[in-house]
């Protein structure tokens, strides 16, 4: 449960008063408002881990530019701007997490990445509690970091032994806002969800992301959306937060059933009502004392051992109803190997 807000991006404006861009932030223009530090507030007050994006790099800004034509032999950029906005932010606000980003162009010797994780991790005051993703430098993504983004949109496929978190946006063409987008350019709620669950089963986080508007409004469509995401973990967030991957992902006939796992329980995630009301599970191993519930509906399901192997679920009758159903259901096994 994080948050992560974009302190600045490749654009270079910072979203607090950075003492090195002087009018160029929102505390000097715009909203003179620290939106950075008043962000953080209300999510500790709200018990969620704070994260701050920050983009190494800065696409128009005279410094970097004259590092980059020097083949990154120059490190202006580097020592007057960049590290100095980092030091700033963790001293400052003590993010839970650093979501490092536009690496891609330089080395580590030209970031001077090490020598700051270096300090974040021995010296900084969220040395015991701090996380950071995998983008510091070229050729880092996938290989070094607390957890791994590899790439924007990230699906592995399969288990990857290191933490990894999936980054997505609602919007499917950008991840600032577009006054012209249109209701097909977005994600729909379900797709969002079949998301969420391929991820986690994988042992993956999941950050989506929203841009809002220059006003700083998230606007209806993707309120619309993260609500309809909070009401299913409403129901369905026990099968998802705090769980790890089980030691089979998905049914091997379907990518409609996804499995995760918390101590000796299994949750099976359906992404697709059964026409017949039976769900056939064939990786879980039933036995005596199994017993399947659902979540969001009391009392226990009927189940028998399926003829190969695997059991079937009874699932509660579904009433005809004028509203779409809900994208996916969590049945929860116990007693199951």
């Amino acid at each position: 449960r994080y948050v992560v807000l974009t302190t600045k991006h490749h654009e270079g404006f910072t979203n607090w008063g950075s003492p090195v861009s002087w009018n160029w932030n929102s505390v000097d223009t715009g909203p003179h408002r620290d939106l950075v530090g008043e962000l953080g507030q209300a999510l500790r007050e709200s018990n969620l881990r704070y994260g701050l994006y920050h983009s190494l790099l800065e696409w128009f800004n005279p410094l970097y530019l004259a590092d980059k034509e020097s083949g990154f032999k120059t490190q202006n950029f580097v020592l007057k701007k960049t590290m100095p906005e980092l030091y700033d932010l963790v001293l400052k606000y003590k993010p839970d997490l650093i979501w490092s980003d536009g690496d891609w162009e330089a080395p580590e010797s030209y970031w001077n990445s090490t020598s700051f994780l270096a300090w974040l991790y021995n010296d900084s005051p969220v040395k015991d509690t701090v996380v950071v993703n995998d983008r510091w430098c070229n050729n880092c993504s996938c290989h070094h970091g607390g957890y791994y983004n590899c790439a924007d949109k990230y699906k592995p496929g399969t288990l990857l032994a290191h933490k990894w978190e999936m980054c997505s946006s609602i919007d499917k063409l950008s991840w600032g806002y577009r006054s012209n987008m249109n209701v097909a350019e977005l994600m729909d709620e379900a797709s969002i969800i079949e998301e969420l669950v391929q991820t986690v089963s994988f042992g993956g986080n999941y950050l989506l992301n929203v841009g809002p508007t220059k006003e700083g409004v998230i606007v209806p469509i993707f309120q619309e959306r993260l609500l309809a995401l909070g009401r299913w973990l409403d129901t369905n967030g026990e099968a998802i937060y705090e769980t790890k991957p089980w030691r089979v992902q998905m049914e091997n006939s379907t990518d409609t059933v996804w499995y995760t796992s918390k101590g000796p329980v299994v949750y099976a995630i359906f992404l697709i009502w059964p026409q017949d009301n039976v769900l056939e599970l064939s990786s879980p191993d039933p036995s005596l004392a199994t017993q399947v519930t659902m979540l969001g509906f009391a009392g226990t399901l009927k189940w028998q051992r399926a003829p190969d192997k695997g059991l079937l679920v009874t699932l509660p009758s579904m009433l005809p109803s004028p509203l779409p159903p809900q994208p996916g259901w969590t049945v929860k096994l116990e007693g199951v190997a």
